[in-house]
């Protein structure tokens, strides 16, 4: 099909776009609404809120979640926060300062009109969860308490301790069970998407697999959103839950939807380091330790001794010393390529020589440890189970790891893909983030698509064009259960000897090489050549036991594998077109004499969507422009 890559950003003023947006659109009216089926994929912040806000308008939702409840969602492992520009604390935020260090912190590569939209739709979520009883965090005098975290100057992000995802996600979930007791949402619960039903060049619904008898089962609808998170996983070894995947999204991508950009995956700064080879994921640290702990290595290369015999004065605390006006709140990409660097330089402690510090002794020393261990509790807790270190006594040993991916579906300003009526909410779409994303957006975005942004532009596309009914054994969902079908027997049919999780291992081992925190030419034309070659090794050689018809999780992580193996060479390609560094991705060939990220605005200023060609083909690009009216692009310093 012919792409064109419209946005659909409003005209007018900024600060006006979006309420002159929502009146153009037309709308379904209420009595109405109950004819419209409305299916939603996930129920992590993003699916959850959007299946509870359409169902509270009146349509008929069908609501798929891949764990046993939607309250297993990812979403509940997010730790520190969520911004919004309440300035509470009187130090000069504003809608206008979030939406510029979001801008800034994601390096210049997202749209002015949805980073804008972001911000201004931010207080509106606090209030709505406040009112749902989320119990975030309050000073003595009552309002709502905040802290600080990486890439800003203010105090903007609201917390229920180190627990913001799971009581964010269970005032969602309350909502979500809300609608589904009334009746107007269903709750599919065991079931994972496996292909995307196109009907006349518009989608009409999906074939998901019961994870728990194996079977493939169909279902239509007027219009289909997809909440399934990110693709941080192609590298095995990340923060994301196991159950985490590309899969939905990827199969989207096969049916017409473009891909942008791929290669924007974020490495989180704070996380507890690699211990060996038979970790199946990594632990995140929340960001917001970095309030009160400071990040160090010892002075001299190689210095074995415990760091409570490390003197003041041999301590090189590097994030101050190279950024004195944020310090250990620079952004995620920034602190992770310095403890890269310093580690590097043979500055790493702990076992593998590959982390560093996160000390928390004089903030005991200057607020006390109570007032810690009311801020931190759970978390300092958290490592001290996994780890058997304490905290208290002995610093935090931390290293970056994969976590976020801005990359996602390409969706214009109504969160539509290139396939009409395909929405894309959250993590899975690349809209609101840019390069890199700032410490506490990932709720704020979830919860903004939700709450307030799709109810408001679903209605527009339904109010816009003649939906005609359709029933889930067209010809077109016997097409998509048939393609399925033979993808699932493909898998099951290899006799090889090896693990998907094996497979797996080594393609994200891989990448993290190749396609990590540092990227170059060489390194990645390398992983090009060698993703192909592992792809059909696992083909060839994946060994799937047990049947479809069954509970069988091998069979569905091979299927997610599969998956990656496709994603991750898209990711590569993309990373490679890409020759500049911007936010987390950082080209070694492109960098400032002081070794920051050097973007290049001329060639580069663009977003990049990949459209699928075919089995085997390359994806041809496509290129959105990106414009900046109100933020000119600079280079970024935190110095």
């Amino acid at each position: 099909m012919s792409i064109t890559l419209d946005a659909k950003i409003p005209s007018g003023p900024i600060e006006k776009k979006w309420d002159k947006h929502r009146f153009d659109l037309k709308l379904v009216n209420p009595a109405n609404r109950r004819k419209y089926d409305v299916i939603v994929v996930g129920t992590g912040l993003a699916g959850a809120s959007a299946a509870a806000s359409l169902g509270e308008l009146g349509y008929n939702v069908l609501s798929f979640c891949i764990q046993d409840s939607p309250r297993r969602a990812h979403s509940i492992a997010a730790q520190g926060g969520i911004n919004a520009a309440k300035n509470y604390p009187n130090d000069s935020d504003s809608v206008w300062r979030l939406f510029y260090d979001t801008l800034k912190g994601g390096d210049y590569r997202a749209r002015e009109a949805n980073v804008y939209r972001l911000a201004q739709v931010s207080n509106a979520i606090i209030d709505h969860c406040t009112a749902q009883g989320v119990p975030f965090g309050r000073e003595y005098g009552g309002l709502l308490a905040n802290r600080s975290f990486g890439g800003a100057q203010v105090s903007r992000t609201f917390y229920c301790r180190g627990q913001t995802g799971q009581q964010l996600l269970l005032g969602a979930y309350g909502s979500l069970m809300r609608q589904a007791c009334s009746g107007r949402v269903k709750v599919f619960a065991r079931r994972e998407m496996v292909e995307l039903v196109v009907v006349k060049g518009r989608a009409r619904g999906i074939v998901c697999r019961n994870l728990v008898t194996g079977k493939l089962e169909s279902y239509a609808a007027h219009a289909v959103c997809l909440a399934t998170g990110g693709y941080g996983n192609a590298f095995f070894l990340s923060t994301n839950a196991n159950s985490c995947n590309a899969s939905a999204i990827w199969r989207a991508y096969k049916k017409g939807a473009l891909f942008a950009n791929p290669c924007f995956t974020q490495i989180h700064p704070t996380c507890i380091p690699v211990s060996g080879t038979y970790q199946s994921k990594l632990t995140l640290m929340s960001e917001s330790l970095r309030n009160d702990g400071r990040v160090w290595v010892p002075k001299k290369a190689g210095d074995k001794r415990s760091p409570d015999q490390i003197p003041e004065e041999e301590r090189d605390y590097y994030l101050e010393r190279r950024y004195p006006a944020f310090g250990n709140l620079v952004p995620r990409d920034v602190a992770s390529r310095a403890s890269k660097a310093v580690c590097d330089a043979g500055q790493g402690v702990g076992p593998t020589g590959l982390s560093v510090y996160l000390d928390f002794r004089d903030a005991i020393a200057r607020d006390g440890l109570d007032s810690i261990r009311a801020k931190y509790g759970n978390l300092i807790d958290m490592y001290h189970h996994i780890t058997d270190e304490d905290p208290h006594k002995l610093p935090m040993r931390i290293f970056p790891a994969v976590h976020y991916t801005m990359g996602g579906l390409w969706v214009d300003y109504n969160l539509m893909t290139t396939i009409p009526g395909l929405f894309c909410l959250g993590e899975a779409n690349f809209s609101d983030h840019g390069a890199n994303r700032l410490g506490a957006s990932a709720l704020m975005q979830g919860l903004a698509d939700g709450y307030f942004v799709i109810p408001a532009t679903l209605s527009g596309y339904l109010a816009s064009e003649k939906q005609e009914a359709l029933k889930a054994d067209a010809p077109e969902f016997k097409e998509a259960e048939a393609q399925a079908d033979a993808r699932i027997r493909k898998l099951l049919s290899a006799e090889g000897k090896r693990t998907a999780v094996e497979l797996h291992r080594e393609l994200g081992k891989l990448m993290w090489e190749d396609c990590g925190m540092w990227r170059n030419e060489s390194g990645l034309k390398r992983a090009l050549e060698r993703i192909p070659e592992l792809r059909e090794e696992f083909h060839k050689n994946v060994r799937v036991p047990g049947k479809n018809e069954e509970f069988n999780q091998s069979l569905e992580r091979s299927g997610r594998v599969a998956d990656y193996l496709e994603c991750a060479e898209l990711i590569v390609r993309d990373a490679l077109e890409r020759r500049e560094s911007c936010g987390g991705h950082f080209r070694e060939e492109s960098r400032t004499p002081d070794g920051e990220a050097l973007r290049d605005d001329e060639k580069f200023c663009h977003v990049a969507a990949w459209e699928y060609a075919g089995e085997g083909k390359a994806p041809e690009l496509h290129k959105e422009p990106l414009a900046f009216e109100h933020c000119k692009p600079s280079q970024r310093s935190y110095k």
